[in-house]
């Protein structure tokens, strides 16, 4: 018997699962509210933190990340994990978890965008915010995409067909969002995240385990001699040093998500306060986990090259399939392919609803139909999340084919564009009453005019100003979590420093805005 059917039965019992569950729920889906948010009652504690967590990780962080920054930092790489459990999940709930619940609530806002429409009192603000969504969550639903056809290629050796495996996935949770909504995304987030802490530990216990290998855990610790780029840095080397680039990574990755609407949408659909507080405990240790194993398997990719198990020649994307493929035995692939599919559906139902809820809702109700019916919004929305998955599909497939840029990069100029257009918008917005509309325009222009010009500028300033347009961009793509990071600490700077210079908010707005406490 072919000892790859325990592989393949676990895949099918998973998309099975999935299928199952968009059954059971897809009466829970019929309004707007429920596709959004769960119904009235919201979410508990426990599946809110799964969803959370579920979202945060993906496929982009299990390849492209830990590949890519494990190889080039060692087992320095394991602070990022460190930094996302703490930042990313344990802050990022104390601080936004009971002021998002109580804010949207007041404004009976829906979506990011929705908020700053009724937050900053303007209808334009709304619309361009939702088109920014739109555009710019692409990229990073294309990089899971890609990441997931990396795996499925290595660990079943199916070369060449990967845009097969983006279509089938594609599908498949296409399908559980278009008819569950939010809730079967929340059930399935819950059921992937209990997966996902089963494999991650299979997977550590197995890397460990794996003779003959001589584990030098000591020589990780040394400094990496792979530079982000190649050993001659210009004249602004510090751009290009290891440490900057180490802590770009962590700050992109650990504050990116205290703005990006798919995380942010966690907060809106929590039940109270006990559920806040089981949603803090809970996502943080689940961060920490899948975190610290993520990285600090990529971490040991010299010790595989030392060892002649994997190439050092091997591109940062192929780095953990090639990897897995080396130490996991016959029967448990289809476990761990099933622990990085759940990372990744999860993900790509929450991006695929932020993003189709921000055409529905913000962009069709809010200005092209305004008196359209709640059934008519939702049957949009469903709609768009079908089109979303499609758009990123062809992308992902087009990436795959010319290589136009690696995962981990994919993932970093979309969460770096979106955390800088909305970082001092949404977190000020939520704890600073003096926050004017002028002070979140001026955030999102300047972020994103800052994006473009570093992208282009990095980009001719690395490989020389006669270089052509398309290399300069894939080169400045690649410095894009430093872009983002700087770009998150100008919309702060920006937004304070135009808000105190421009008329302050209307106070009937204001009041409405911070007076309703749902949440104590």
């Amino acid at each position: 018997m072919d000892p790859r059917i325990f592989d393949y039965l676990m895949l099918v019992l998973f998309a099975g699962a999935m299928i199952a569950i968009a059954i059971v729920t897809r009466n829970r889906s019929k309004s707007v509210n429920d596709f959004l948010l769960a119904g009235k009652k919201g979410l508990n504690g426990w599946m809110s933190a799964f969803s959370y967590g579920t979202t945060y990780f993906s496929a982009v962080i299990f390849i492209g990340y830990a590949g890519n920054f494990g190889k080039q930092f060692g087992l320095s790489a394991v602070w990022i994990g460190v930094a996302n459990a703490i930042i990313g999940a344990l802050f990022a709930w104390l601080v936004l978890a009971k002021r998002t619940k109580n804010m949207t609530s007041a404004l009976e806002s829906k979506t990011m965008p929705d908020f700053f429409e009724k937050r900053y009192d303007s209808k334009n603000l709304k619309l361009v915010s939702a088109f920014i969504v739109f555009i710019f969550l692409i990229p990073y639903s294309a990089s899971v995409y890609n990441g997931l056809s990396s795996l499925f290629e290595a660990l079943f050796g199916i070369y060449g067909y990967g845009w097969v495996i983006c279509l089938a996935l594609a599908i498949l949770t296409a399908l559980y969002l278009f008819f569950g909504g939010y809730f079967a995304t929340a059930v399935s987030d819950f059921v992937q995240g209990i997966i996902m802490l089963v494999g991650v530990i299979v997977m550590v216990i197995l890397f460990m385990a794996k003779e003959p290998v001589s584990w030098d855990i000591s020589s990780l610790t040394e400094s990496v001699t792979h530079s982000w780029f190649t050993t001659d840095k210009g004249n602004m080397p510090w751009i290009y040093d290891n440490t900057t680039s180490l802590l770009a990574l962590i700050m992109l990755t650990s504050f990116g998500v205290w703005a990006l609407p798919q995380t942010v949408h966690k907060y809106y659909a929590i039940r109270d306060k006990k559920a806040i507080m089981q949603g803090t405990v809970v996502s943080t240790v689940f961060a920490l986990i899948v975190g610290f194993v993520a990285y600090f398997v990529g971490a040991l990719s010299p010790i595989f090259v030392e060892n002649g198990l994997i190439s050092a020649e091997l591109a940062g994307d192929k780095i953990i399939p090639a990897m897995l493929v080396k130490i996991i035995p016959y029967g448990l692939m289809g476990l761990i392919a099933v622990l990085i599919l759940s990372a990744s559906m999860s993900t790509l139902a929450s991006v695929s609803l932020a993003s189709a809820s921000v055409v529905a809702v913000d962009i069709y109700k809010g200005r092209i139909n305004k008196s359209a019916e709640d059934k008519r919004v939702n049957i949009t929305m469903k709609v768009m999340c079908l089109v979303f998955v499609a758009i990123s599909v062809i992308l992902a497939i087009l990436n795959e084919k010319f290589n136009i840029a690696a995962i981990a990069y994919l993932m970093g100029i979309s969460w770096g564009t979106l955390a800088g257009c909305f970082m001092g918008p949404f977190v000020l917005g939520l704890l600073w009453k003096r926050t004017t509309k002028a002070g979140a325009w001026a955030s999102i222009i300047s972020s994103l005019s800052l994006t473009a010009f570093l992208v282009v500028f990095l980009g001719y300033h690395k490989n020389g100003f006669s270089c052509d347009f398309g290399t300069a961009i894939k080169t400045g793509v690649s410095v894009s979590p430093l872009i983002g990071v700087i770009c998150m600490i100008s919309s702060i700077i920006v937004t304070v420093v135009v808000s105190l210079l421009t008329k302050p908010p209307k106070k009937e707005t204001i009041d409405k805005a911070f007076s309703k406490k749902v949440i104590e």
